[in-house]
């Protein structure tokens, strides 16, 4: 079988719209790719040569800003295309913030592909859309909630993005609990707020007994009704 047949992801990603006589035409310009924690999968301004499924683990969208610091734009997780087909350029630096496999096309090799499988650039549009969708929100959440809307939004979508399994018998305090792949700083960074400000949050939450952190960066939600309330 190929690893298109053995993907894990297949069904939520864009290759879901092929059939078995596709899939292995695709599969056929595809090689997978390991990267650790930390590894670059490409650089803004450079050409855009690849294009990806992730696989397995967490990827960052970052530019750089004038001042030389870096501005997560985005984050990717399994079953999530990066790149820009049809593009020229890449618009932001991608990397791994965990490990990850991302099964990884030669864009020009994708592009033909795409154009030939109509199927295929119709999921790439639906895809677009819905990344377009997801930034308005996104601007929402920059430009008009609070500090704690802010942070109380970003942790409930990491809890639908990241948290695939439900809590232990044992643990039925938790409705669900997930290990953010950011460190306080990044979270701060990405929603414009001082590591001081989320830091304060977090604790409020925790008071109000709304969330735990059982350890590191595990975060466990204990009563989602009442975050959503504090999610604006």
């Amino acid at each position: 079988m190929s690893d298109c047949n053995l993907c894990v992801v297949r069904s939520r990603s864009i290759c879901s719209a092929l059939d078995a006589g596709e899939i292995g035409a695709l599969n056929a310009i595809s090689r997978r790719r390991k990267l650790a924690a930390g590894d670059p999968l490409a650089w803004e301004g450079d050409d855009s040569i690849l294009v990806a499924n992730v696989v397995e683990g967490i990827l960052k969208l970052a530019i750089g800003t004038a001042d030389g610091r870096e501005q997560i734009v985005g984050v990717v997780f399994p079953s999530d295309f990066i790149g820009r087909p049809f593009g020229e350029t890449t618009d932001h630096t991608i990397t791994a913030m965990t490990d990850a496999l991302v099964c990884v096309f030669v864009r020009s090799d994708f592009d033909r592909f795409a154009s030939e499988h109509p199927t295929l650039e119709r999921k790439l549009l639906d895809r677009t859309l819905s990344e377009l969708d997801r930034t308005r929100r996104w601007m929402l959440l920059l430009g008009r909630k609070s500090a704690e809307e802010k942070l109380v939004t970003f942790l409930l979508e990491m809890s639908e993005r990241l948290n695939d399994n439900t809590c232990s018998r044992s643990d039925q305090q938790y409705v669900d609990r997930f290990t953010l792949p950011f460190t306080r700083q990044q979270i701060a960074d990405i929603l414009g707020l001082t590591i001081e400000t989320v830091s304060r949050t977090f604790t409020k939450l925790k008071t109000e007994g709304l969330l735990a952190i059982p350890s590191g960066r595990e975060v466990a939600i204990l009563d989602r009704e009442a975050l959503e309330c504090h999610g604006g």
